[in-house]
């Protein structure tokens, strides 16, 4: 990723198939969003890197993304840091030529990458908060899910104020992992979802479960490891897959949002069963995960 330096501010080069104002529109889908913050075209993420607090002021302009660093002026190293974050969050590595000629040949996919010209995937480059966000939104609707993802961010995330505004930190995994299950279930997290939480936290606080380990594997491998840890289903690898580890083959098939978008694009009276699914899915080889996210996309249109 190409970027330059400007002191108190850097700007990334940007790819040829991007729109800021799309992935401001899927990142704004839910006003209970704590780690990060959306107003009037600019959205504010705060970073913690070793231990310097880095508040991104993040913008477009004309062909780069403006990042003024608005809380204080951070090392060149973590500047790298930060780039290599709002990279790796907005996907922008990602040469998506190849996905759009698919994807304009899809009869389910054809009109979605004309209207989302330029969305990338959204991405959550911690393992932690992906695998936790994934234990939290099984089985339950997505406004219950964000209410509770907040919750936990406000009790147990860091966070630091700027004119008056708080700005907040996905919680860390060693201050969950010293957590009582009773004490997530003060925050109406089921009895199972806490343990899974607290164990999760304990695996990647002690080591034994790395992104950097899990991201020289390949994709089956990755996939095993992940089911074979209590509360990750073939789903919830499947989305950590997808959008942590940023693997463009995953594909959560069993993901209800995913059906109830094919359902409405194909104009069906009911949902398509998996065999269905798995027959449109083979067109889409190798982009499995960028036809998802954008199936994803066009459920808001319809909530609106």
């Amino acid at each position: 990723m190409k970027w330059e330096d400007h002191h108190t501010h850097v700007e990334i080069a940007l790819p040829a198939d991007f729109s800021f104002q799309e992935c401001l529109r899927f990142l704004g889908r839910s006003d209970q969003e704590l780690v990060y913050t959306i107003n009037e075209g600019h959205l504010y993420k705060l970073l913690k890197i070793d231990t310097a607090f880095i508040l991104c002021d993040i913008t477009h302009k004309e062909n780069v993304l403006h990042v003024q660093f608005s809380n204080e002026v951070p090392t060149f190293a973590v500047k790298q840091e930060v780039v290599s974050f709002i990279s790796e969050w907005l996907d922008l590595d990602r040469d998506l030529t190849a996905f759009y000629h698919l994807a304009s040949q899809d009869e389910i996919l054809h009109k979605l990458v004309v209207r989302y010209q330029g969305l990338r995937m959204i991405r959550i480059p911690d393992l932690f908060e992906a695998l936790t966000w994934a234990i939290i939104g099984q089985q339950v609707n997505l406004t219950f899910a964000y209410k509770l993802k907040k919750r936990l961010t406000e009790m147990y995330g860091e966070h630091r104020t700027f004119r008056d505004k708080r700005y907040w930190l996905f919680p860390d995994p060693a201050s969950i992992a010293e957590l009582t299950v009773d004490e997530l279930r003060g925050l109406q997290l089921s009895r199972r979802k806490a343990e899974y939480i607290i164990y999760v936290a304990a695996l990647i606080r002690d080591g034994q479960l790395t992104k950097a380990e899990l991201g020289k594997r390949m994709y089956d491998s990755v996939k095993k490891s992940l089911v074979a840890i209590r509360g990750i289903g073939n789903w919830t690898a499947d989305y950590v897959l997808m959008k942590c580890l940023g693997r463009s083959e995953a594909f959560p098939i069993a993901d209800v949002g995913l059906h109830n978008a094919i359902k409405v694009q194909l104009g069906l009276h009911e949902k398509p069963a998996l065999k269905q699914i798995e027959m449109m899915a083979t067109k889409w080889e190798g982009w499995q995960a960028y036809a998802t996210f954008y199936l994803w996309r066009s459920l808001y249109d319809e909530q609106v």
